[in-house]
């Protein structure tokens, strides 16, 4: 399984999740079959709002889950069309994300969420 988690800045396992997945500046995927983690940049940051690729964002890499603390509509209908999970990252880093999607304790965003910017954790 291949969870990729939108971070500010690198810092492995301890990254803290972002606030919103289309503004991201880079992605930390974490490959837990392989037990690998790998980061990719942003290939679609300067996106206009509500126009997100989130494949194009991803550059690419496939993925099963999304963890992330914001993320929009049209995003999340985007990635739950092509069979990817997208969860509301809880306080903490990367670790404990993990920790908690394998408990089963993260909730999933429904296609209908709506961010529209107001009262959003966006940084």
């Amino acid at each position: 399984m291949r969870i990729c988690f939108p971070v500010k800045s690198n810092e492995g396992m301890k990254s803290i999740p972002y606030g919103h997945f289309g503004t991201a500046p880079m992605f930390v995927i974490c490959d837990l079959d392989k037990n690998e983690v790998t980061t990719v940049g942003n290939g679609d940051l300067g996106h206009e709002h509500g126009k997100c690729q989130p494949i194009k964002a991803l550059s690419g890499e496939v993925v099963d889950a999304v963890v992330v603390g914001g993320i929009g509509q049209g995003a999340i209908v985007k990635l739950n069309s092509m069979g990817i999970k997208v969860y509301k990252a809880e306080e903490g880093d990367i670790e404990n994300n993990l920790i908690l999607l394998k408990e089963g304790k993260l909730v999933p965003f429904a296609s209908t969420h709506t961010c529209n910017h107001d009262g959003c954790s966006h940084h």
